[in-house]
């Protein structure tokens, strides 16, 4: 097999996994070839936040574990590939060269054991560093099960570690992934929290949950990422939508992913991080699931309507994060200006307010954008709705190395 096929197989196997991120670290460059800086490195990203500037590729395909959704389980009828070290050197500096990536995302199938894939990744990365003298970004996945001595050198060598949960619950884990564990995962996330330093893993850790394989509610997955980022510190949870790509009766009967589903997830991980939301703000026993008509954030608006209109030119901080088309940087924008004149509504928009979603909810100078009578949840909510569906569908998914 060449080399490019083994590209072709390996690459394509590795787009589903969602966890890969490109940012955040400070590894110098002391003489060789690539640097990354503590912003992070140039990347872009695909229409759901995918990252797509690394080189993105699994080791091997092949493996012992037959995990129902997956693509490489065992006892799938697929062409099997493996990469020796080198050859993952080879291509990784001939793309940087040529400028088509800034980095390496490494993940691998299971091959005879969890030491033995760590040790493999190990050598590819080390050969990486000290053979070609690459000081770029490097995110790895770590194998749970793998020893912590192996774990110590892996995370002395990339700058990003992963150790994926998979599915939100051990019960779900049991259903689909009986060779996996959840614990075997998070005893890596602890590890990595109580000795992560410069020089150890020094853009941090993350995740990946698939959702819609089984039956949780997005109250649960989302109560379940709240408590990984708490226990963790976790960088960042990844969502990937479930892909139909297997014929098993303990899957689901689906024939699309649930790619709005996992937008929705994305967007409310995005309110618990940054803007001060609560899980019980956005999800209870009586709604444990969001609204697939519109975002999160609007969707609590409406909910909450008896806290708003909100009068731009007095709210706080934190009350203008929690209305709909107002972000962080808007925000800080608005405290700044409104010290020296009063703001209107054409004022907003050039402070980067998404006027079309906050318009339903704020004042300015005591004055809604039409008729307060209009200020109603119906009226609003109908609004928003058509609002989301004039927008154009994008494709998501990532992007190919091949023509």
């Amino acid at each position: 097999m060449t080399l490019e096929e083994k590209l072709k197989i390996l690459a394509d196997s590795a787009k589903y996994d969602a966890s890969c991120s490109s940012s955040g670290s400070n590894r110098k460059n002391t003489g060789g070839i690539g640097n990354t800086a503590y912003s992070g490195i140039c990347h872009s990203f695909a229409s759901d936040g995918r990252c797509i500037s690394l080189l993105k590729i699994l080791m091997t395909n092949c493996c012992i574990f037959d995990c129902k959704y997956c693509i490489n389980r065992k006892s799938n009828n697929v062409t099997r590939a493996i990469f020796t070290p080198e050859e993952i050197c080879l291509i990784t500096m001939n793309f940087y060269r040529r400028n088509y990536i800034e980095g390496l995302f490494l993940s691998s199938g299971i091959i005879k054991n969890p030491d033995y894939t760590m040790e493999l990744l190990i050598k590819t990365i080390k050969m990486l560093r000290s053979k070609y003298h690459f000081h770029g970004y490097i995110h790895c996945k770590a194998i749970p099960g793998a020893s912590t001595k192996l774990l110590k050198e892996l995370g002395s060598l990339a700058d990003r570690l992963s150790a994926n949960i998979e599915l939100p619950t051990e019960a779900g884990l049991k259903l689909l992934a009986p060779n996996k564990s959840s614990n075997k995962a998070t005893e890596i996330m602890s590890y990595v929290k109580e000795n992560r330093k410069r020089d150890f893993v020094p853009a941090g850790q993350s995740t990946q949950m698939i959702i819609g394989a089984t039956k949780e509610t997005d109250l649960d997955i989302l109560s379940k990422s709240s408590s990984l980022y708490e226990s963790y510190g976790l960088k960042r949870v990844f969502y990937s939508a479930y892909i139909p790509i297997n014929k098993d009766k303990l899957l689901p009967s689906i024939i699309t992913p649930p790619l709005v589903r996992e937008n929705r997830l994305y967007q409310a991980d995005w309110l618990l991080r940054f803007y001060g939301f609560k899980v019980p703000d956005l999800l209870d026993e009586e709604h444990p699931n969001f609204n697939i008509l519109m975002d999160p954030k609007a969707n609590w608006a409406l909910r909450h309507l008896n806290e708003f209109p909100k009068e731009i030119n007095k709210a706080s901080y934190y009350d203008l994060l929690k209305v709909p088309g107002i972000g962080i940087k808007s925000a800080q924008r608005i405290i700044a200006c409104r010290t020296n004149f009063k703001i209107t509504f054409e004022d907003l928009k050039k402070l980067g307010v998404v006027l079309k979603r906050a318009k339903y909810f704020i004042t300015c100078n005591g004055r809604y954008f039409i008729n307060s009578e209009y200020f109603k949840k119906s009226f609003i909510e109908a609004n928003l709705i058509l609002e989301d569906h004039a927008k154009e569908e994008t494709r998501k998914e990532q992007l190919s190395l091949f023509s």
